[in-house]
């Protein structure tokens, strides 16, 4: 993991210089200054945003690649050979002692739940989505292949699933009678003066028994022995965050679309990244009349 972060850190060091010098050079070669570009205040300020922008969208997306090539690294282990440190396992998700949760919106059993209301507010140009309430419960579960079951703790985890439920509400649509029971239950109400519904957005993801996930996380020690009694179980070991490694992840989908999806983030981060920031580096140079 080491040699990892190392690589990671030399190449976006070097990138960053590439792009320092090609704003250098770029400037150097066409002798740009803020009246020959028309600059004013306005476009200085949107240099920056722009700015920030590609340093962050660089991050994130060298954040994914080194995702992508750790996961790339780790074999997928059969449960029942699994050994202490970072291990990538894919089996069926098992409640523990059938503990269960309820999801919100669909009252699905699951071990896995997060939803999110949105209220469009405002009108016109104005409009905009505001998030009224969001957040997840779940349990600890096992996930089960042909050799084992391991315990697998979620807490801290980046989870990967769908949507299990959208709807949206609004003049003359009201929300499914579950819907109107939870935002009952939690105080809030879909319709507004006199009566007449909002405009919202219910959205819900649950992970369910028996389905198909995809785990890399650290193997350490099971503070639930008790809980992982099982004739083919690995009983002293749980999955969860590490305290090193820190990559913890779960998706329903398989390895081969995890690593696309994260290649595909990657590599459209790093791009429009570079892209970003050697741009407004040009702009701010040239507005300042550097060099």
């Amino acid at each position: 993991m080491d040699k990892l972060n190392i690589a990671t850190k030399g190449a976006l060091s070097l990138v960053f210089i590439i792009a320092f010098a090609a704003v250098v050079l770029y400037i150097l070669n066409n002798n740009l200054s803020s009246k020959e570009l028309g600059l004013d205040g306005r476009v200085l300020i949107y240099a920056f945003v722009f700015l920030i922008g590609g340093i962050a969208l660089f991050y994130f997306g060298f954040k994914w690649l080194r995702a992508k090539l750790l996961i790339e690294s780790i074999p997928t282990s059969k449960i029942r050979s699994l050994a202490m440190g970072i291990v990538e396992v894919f089996g069926e998700v098992i409640p523990a002692e059938d503990k269960l949760l309820r999801s919100p919106f669909t009252n699905k059993d699951c071990v896995y739940y997060e939803y999110s209301i949105q209220e469009r507010r405002g009108s016109g140009k104005n409009s905009r989505w505001v998030t009224i309430r969001h957040d997840k419960n779940f349990y600890h579960f096992f996930v089960e292949d042909e050799t084992g079951e391991v315990l697998v703790d979620p807490d801290g985890a980046n989870i990967d699933i769908p949507f299990t439920f959208t709807y949206n509400s609004g003049l003359f649509k009201d929300p499914p009678k579950e819907v109107q029971n939870f935002l009952k239950s939690e105080g809030l109400s879909f319709e507004g003066f006199f009566g007449i519904n909002k405009t919202m957005k219910f959205e819900e993801k649950a992970l369910v028994p028996n389905k198909k996930v995809y785990i890399m996380g650290e193997a350490g020690d099971n503070p639930f022995v008790e809980e992982a009694t099982s004739q083919k179980g690995v009983k002293d070991v749980m999955i969860q965050k590490g305290k090193n490694e820190k990559f913890f992840y779960i998706s329903t989908k398989p390895e081969k679309e995890v690593l696309k999806g994260m290649g595909l983030k990657a590599y459209v981060g790093i791009a429009l990244g570079i892209l970003f920031i050697v741009g407004s580096l040009i702009v701010i140079f040239a507005f300042f009349n550097f060099l």
